[in-house]
C-alpha cells in the first residue's frame, strides 16, 4: 500500500471525526461519548478492540498474520475545564469544557493509524496496540490501564506518542533524547500553632508568620541546594489560614508542586523540603507536617527509538522541518508510566499557523490548530511503528 496516498484518501474522514470530538469535550474520568465514539469507529472497520480499560479508555488492536513483536501507540482523549473562545463552526458546545491541548486530534490521527494498520495487518509482521486513554490531565489513566495489564497479552515492547503544539508550525515536528519531561509532586503543609486574640499575640505561636518564613526558607532549596544546571521547580500555590482580621489562626495549610528531572535529585528534594519546613516551625515554636502525593515520573525517552522517529520524520518532511528541543519541559505527561514497562519514545508534532495568528499556547480559551498537522501525525506515526516492527 502506498500509505502516503491511503492517508490522503482519509484525511477529510479523519477531520470530520476531529471537529465532533471537539465540539463534544469531555473531562477527565467522563470520557463516556467519546469512548462510545471510538468504538463506532473500530466497529466499523473491523478493528479488535476493548472498551471500558480504565473505566473510560480503550485499547484497539490489530493482529499481524506473521509473527513479530508487538507495539504501541498511545492518544490521550480528554478535554479541560475551560470555556473555548474561538469563532471555528465547530467550538465547544459543552460549556466550560475545550480541547485546548489538543487531544482530539490525538485521537483522530490514532484512529487514522488503526484504520490504514487494519487494512495492511496482512503484511504485518507482530501486532500493534492503540491506546485511546483517558484522564492524562489529572488522575493518570496510562497507569491504570498498565495496573489493569494492557501492556501485557502480548507484551508490548515500544511506546510512541505524540502532542501536538502550536509553537511549530504544522508540518514540523520537535524531537529530544534523552529526559523530555520533569516528574510530580504534590504536597501539602500543615502548620499548626496556638491560636489567641490579635491584641495579645504574646499568648499565641502564630503559624501565618511562621508560614512566611517558611515560604522564604523554601526558596533557598532550588537557588542554594541544587545545582543551576539541574532543572527543579518548586511552587507554592495555595495558602489558606484564619477566620478573623482580629484572630491569630492555631492553623495555616499550604499547597504546592515540585518538578524535577533527576530521580535523585527528586528524593533529596522532598527530604530537603521537609527539613526546611519543620525546623523552620520549630523555630518560632510552631509544629509543621508534610506530606506528599506521588504524580508522574520523569518522562525519559529511548534514544534508538527518537532515532527511527527522526530518520522517519526525514522520509516524510525536509530536515529543515525536523527540529529538536535542547532542554527539557519542566511540564509532565502521564506516557511516563508507559517508558517505565516499555522503550519508546514522545515528541511534539507541530500545528501552528503563524501566517493565520494561530500561535495561542494549550491550555489557552483561544488554542487553534491546522488540521494539516493530522496529516503529517498519521503518517508519522505508522510509518514509525511499521519500522519498529522491523528493525528491533
Amino acid at each position: 500500500m502506498d500509505i502516503e496516498k491511503r492517508v490522503d484518501d482519509i484525511f477529510s474522514q479523519l477531520i470530520d471525526i476531529r471537529r465532533d470530538f471537539h465540539m463534544h469535550p469531555e473531562l477527565s474520568e467522563q470520557e463516556y461519548r467519546t469512548s462510545d465514539r471510538i468504538c463506532e469507529y473500530l466497529n466499523e472497520w473491523g478493528i479488535e478492540h476493548v472498551k471500558g480499560v480504565a473505566e473510560t479508555g480503550v485499547v484497539a488492536i490489530i493482529r499481524g498474520k506473521k509473527d513479530g513483536k508487538t507495539v504501541g501507540a498511545r492518544a490521550d482523549i480528554d478535554a479541560l475545564p475551560i470555556t473555548e473562545l474561538t469563532d471555528i463552526p465547530f467550538k465547544s458546545v459543552n460549556e466550560g469544557v475545550m480541547h485546548a491541548c489538543g487531544h482530539d486530534i490525538h485521537t483522530a490521527i490514532h484512529l487514522g493509524v488503526a484504520k490504514i494498520l487494519k487494512e495492511i495487518e496482512n503484511e504485518i509482521c507482530g501486532n500493534v496496540k492503540i491506546f485511546f486513554q483517558p484522564a492524562e490531565e489529572t488522575i493518570g489513566g496510562a497507569k491504570k490501564m498498565i495496573e489493569e495489564g494492557y501492556l501485557k497479552n502480548p507484551d508490548v515492547e515500544y511506546m510512541l506518542s505524540l502532542h501536538v503544539m502550536p509553537y511549530l508550525d504544522a508540518g514540523e515536528v520537535e524531537f529530544k533524547y534523552g529526559k523530555v519531561n520533569a516528574a510530580t509532586n504534590e504536597f501539602s503543609i500543615k502548620i499548626t500553632g496556638k491560636s489567641s486574640h490579635a491584641a495579645y499575640p504574646d499568648q499565641s505561636v502564630d503559624p501565618i508568620v511562621t508560614a512566611g518564613y517558611i515560604i522564604t526558607a523554601l526558596q533557598s532549596l532550588v537557588s542554594r541546594n541544587i545545582s543551576p544546571l539541574n532543572s527543579v521547580v518548586l511552587t507554592l500555590g495555595q495558602i489558606n489560614g484564619g477566620i478573623k482580621n482580629n484572630i491569630i489562626p492555631g492553623e495555616v495549610i499550604m499547597s504546592g508542586t515540585l518538578r524535577t528531572i533527576d530521580p535523585d535529585t527528586r528524593v533529596f528534594a522532598k527530604n530537603r523540603i521537609r527539613e526546611i519546613t519543620e525546623n523552620t516551625a520549630k523555630a518560632y515554636g510552631a509544629a509543621a507536617i508534610v506530606e506528599f502525593e506521588e504524580g508522574y515520573p520523569a518522562l525519559i525517552n529511548n534514544d534508538e527509538v527518537v532515532d527511527v522517529l527522526r530518520q522517519t520524520a526525514e522520509s516524510i518532511l525536509s530536515k529543515d522541518k525536523v527540529k529538536f528541543k535542547e532542554f527539557p519541559s519542566m511540564g509532565a505527561d502521564d506516557f511516563s508510566f508507559f517508558l517505565q514497562d516499555t522503550k519508546g519514545a514522545y515528541y511534539n508534532l507541530g500545528c501552528g499557523n503563524k501566517d493565520k495568528g494561530w500561535t495561542a499556547p494549550i491550555h489557552s480559551e483561544c488554542f487553534m490548530a491546522d488540521e494539516k498537522c493530522i496529516r503529517i501525525g498519521v503518517l508519522l506515526q505508522t510509518k514509525a511503528l511499521l519500522e519498529l516492527l522491523d528493525m528491533f
